[in-house]
């Protein structure tokens, strides 16, 4: 985002004898300030508020810890395989993903496999329509910011025609500014802000639910009474099919070395 914002602010920079001429308050406040009140029209104030603090979701390289969990899964389902009832109760309360803790905790309380999948997957479920609509806020930001750019340039119109009439240059380029630059304004803010971060969410939704997927997946074996060596290799398997079918480009995690300073808050909300 800062990269493009560079770029485009260095073209008009070579190309533009006065830079200052694409700063114009009075447009970038209708396209703003239309955007954000049909926002608040559209959705309730509490879904708002929660998309602006998702937003610095976008402006970071989050990891997800797809080794940590198998390996969790796998150490849980060993304790739990050998009898060590009292050691996998400690192991579940290291367990950092609130997702695989749930599920891990549900199969060493004994609970039916039907119920523990359906839990499961009515938590994957409530993630998915959380994140869509949080995405699909920023997808209605990205439509209203053009229709309020054409609106700025109607009212710069307008006012340069009625400016006509008193042959008052100054006023007619003024208005002829806010014309033009709201439209500008508009498209940058829908195409270079508001619909790259909603394809941005919908993306690490995708990673969030193939993540919780292995874990389903995982918890579902265990619960099946697998060994944790048929659970290890059948997870590895699922998750180097799965990461192809996604993203083709992006490779497993290494077995050795992976490491991340923070965790993430996408593993805290799961």
């Amino acid at each position: 985002m800062i990269g493009g914002v560079v770029l485009l602010v260095s073209i008009i920079a070579f190309t533009s004898q006065d830079l200052g001429a694409f700063l114009n308050l009075p447009g970038l406040g209708i396209v703003l300030g239309g955007t954000l009140a049909a926002t608040l029209m559209s959705y309730p104030l509490n879904e708002v508020l929660r998309v602006f603090k998702v937003f610095w979701l976008v402006l970071r390289n989050e990891h997800y810890f797809y080794r940590d969990d198998l390996n969790e899964i796998v150490e849980v389902s060993r304790l739990w395989f050998s009898g060590e009832l009292a050691a996998a109760d400690d192991r579940i309360e290291a367990i950092r993903n609130p997702f695989l803790r749930a599920g891990v905790q549900l199969v060493i309380d004994g609970t039916p496999l039907e119920d523990i999948d359906d839990f499961l997957q009515w938590r994957m479920v409530q993630l998915r329509r959380r994140e869509n609509a949080e995405a699909q806020v920023f997808r209605s930001m990205a439509l209203y910011a053009p229709a309020f750019g054409m609106l700025g340039t109607l009212v710069g119109l307008i006012n340069m025609l009625l400016a006509t009439q008193t042959d008052d240059f100054v006023t007619i380029a003024a208005n002829l500014g806010v014309a033009l630059i709201t439209t500008f304004y508009g498209l940058i803010l829908a195409n270079l802000i508001f619909r790259p971060i909603a394809i941005k969410l919908e993306r690490r939704t995708e990673e969030r639910m193939i993540l919780m997927n292995m874990v389903r997946q995982g918890v579902t074996l265990m619960r099946k009474g697998r060994s944790p060596a048929h659970i290890r290799e059948t997870l590895r398997a699922f998750m180097a099919q799965h990461k192809d079918d996604l993203r083709a480009a992006a490779p497993l995690p290494a077995e050795d070395g992976e490491a991340a300073t923070t965790e993430p808050e996408g593993r805290r909300d799961a």
